[in-house]
């Protein structure tokens, strides 16, 4: 991973700062400490399909997404993939190794061509120190990622394929929800189908199901959720058997 700015001194613009403005956990930041994590922050633009991090990496880094995507999944000896989640611009990763100081418990790859910030252990560690509230809500942010992680271990064991994949399609729904489109999600059938554990012609056979009634919109490399409440309806049922 090649970092464009090496570490020196230099501004960013105020569009990718701004990103990391927003962000939950930096937004109540005052301006002086605020300006003190930019410091920090060395950013590094990414090909697609460029290694961020590897499964037993040293967690040496906190990691901000500017623009793009980035794909955290674990793989088998065999070959097999599972996605475990996908983090888009003004979301953070990596601070689960950062805190605890334990090798990464996954890979992250750049899904599409990426901007990121990535902030040092070394230096975010004391930071963190001298301001309890953002301590406090990284607490909050790892609650957050267990609870996301209890969820699909839920649905894997307890639902059928309709329901899984229902399940994954709200989640990532209700992640940008914010957006304009917030509706639209930028995955394949193949990431789709690396998240809920069932092959890409189960997910392609489903999917096109649901498109006849009108449920989704099936797009080149993304999803158009049309009927949240039909989904929804059918993950809390766990997936029907006529779905």
């Amino acid at each position: 991973m090649s970092q464009d700015n090496k570490g020196e001194a230099r501004p960013f613009s105020s569009s990718k700062l701004s990103v990391l403005r927003k962000h939950p956990y930096f937004c109540d930041l005052d301006p002086e400490a605020f300006e003190q994590l930019c410091r920090y922050a060395k950013h590094s633009t990414l090909k697609r399909g460029t290694t961020i991090v590897s499964k037993g990496d040293p967690g040496n880094s906190l990691i901000a997404v500017i623009s793009g995507t980035v794909k955290i999944s674990v793989s088998s000896a065999d070959g097999r993939s599972a996605i475990l989640n996908l983090i888009g611009p003004g979301e953070i990763f990596g601070e689960m190794s950062v805190l605890d100081g334990q090798p990464r418990s996954a890979d992250a790859t750049a899904n599409t061509n990426c901007e990121i910030f990535v902030i040092d252990r070394r230096e975010f560690l004391p930071f963190v120190r001298s301001q309890p509230a953002l301590a406090m809500k990284f607490i909050e942010l790892l609650c957050a990622r267990l609870r996301w992680t209890s969820d699909q271990v839920e649905q894997v064991i307890l639902q059928n394929l309709p329901g899984r994949l229902a399940s994954a399609l709200l989640r990532l729904t209700e992640k940008h929800k914010q957006e304009p489109k917030g509706r639209t999600i930028a995955v394949t059938q193949q990431e789709i189908s690396e998240m809920v554990g069932m092959t890409r012609e189960s997910i392609n056979k489903q999917l096109r199901a649901w498109a006849a009634r009108d449920w989704v919109r099936l797009e080149h490399g993304a999803i158009v959720v049309l009927d949240v409440d039909a989904l929804r309806e059918l993950a809390e049922a766990g997936g029907g058997e006529d779905a």
